[in-house]
């Protein structure tokens, strides 16, 4: 292991533009369960029920209650050290940009500053009637919420199964991974598109790819290092490698 972690060491130090791509396996770390897996929520609901249009419009109730306890969960929730490594390479002027899959705050929080959300922010409210969008601090109060400008619904402002990434989100995303000579993935199965396509954009152009997971994915493949283990004991690692290395 402590071989690939140099070799991804190396890659990451002589990149001119590296970016990230994070999944919900970094969250998980977090404690913020993840759909997929043995541990996913997709054991408990089945996602039809609670994470489309057609459950919210059938019972706003019910999926409002249900993200309003996603949403004190996230709050309760702290970043993990594969958060604040992130960020580090950030201020190191090592990551250029990072594009998440997940819908928390942690990455904000842990510090990083030039990121995208493919599939938007639970702590955002959007109204489905009139163009009102609003951040939250804290679960609404009353559930279902109604929007203060016009009266309509109000729903969590994430993308739900069946519905397209914002087109800005999107070639935001695209447009890096175009410009990426080096990408680090991150707890994600590969499997989700269009955000698994990603790190294939960059191998397309050349460009190395890192991946660091618990498990092999769809991604592994492709991957020029795979670091077998949880983001946050192996990123770390990484960026203290990478700082001996600049130092050197």
């Amino acid at each position: 292991m402590q071989d690939t972690l140099i070799d991804a060491s190396k890659i990451i130090l002589k990149s001119n533009y590296l970016i990230a791509l994070t999944g919900a396996g970094i969250s998980a770390e977090s404690g913020i369960p993840i759909f997929r897996g043995k541990d996913g929520l997709w054991r408990k609901y089945r996602p039809e029920e609670l994470a489309t249009l057609e459950a919210f419009r059938r019972n706003p109730k019910l999926v409002w209650e249900w993200y309003s306890w996603r949403i004190n969960l996230i709050l309760g929730a702290k970043p993990n050290p594969a958060h604040y490594a992130l960020a580090e390479l950030e201020q190191l002027g090592l990551l250029k940009f990072l594009i998440t899959q997940n819908v928390d705050d942690l990455h904000e929080r842990a510090g990083s500053k030039k990121l995208v959300k493919l599939h938007g922010d639970i702590l955002t409210v959007i109204c489905t009637s009139c163009d009102y969008r609003n951040k939250i601090s804290e679960p609404p109060r009353d559930i279902p919420p109604k929007c203060p400008r016009c009266g309509g619904l109000l729903r969590p402002g994430v993308v739900w199964f069946g519905e397209s990434i914002p087109p800005d989100a999107l070639e935001r995303a695209f447009a890096e991974a175009e410009k990426a000579d080096a990408i680090l993935v991150i707890g994600t199965s590969g499997v989700v598109m269009p955000a698994g396509a990603i790190p294939n954009v960059v191998k397309g152009h050349g460009g190395y790819v890192i991946e660091i997971n618990v498990n092999e994915s769809a991604i592994t493949n492709i991957a020029d290092c795979f670091c077998k283990g949880k983001a946050g004991e192996i990123l770390p690692k990484i960026v203290e490698l990478v700082k001996s290395m600049m130092g050197d």
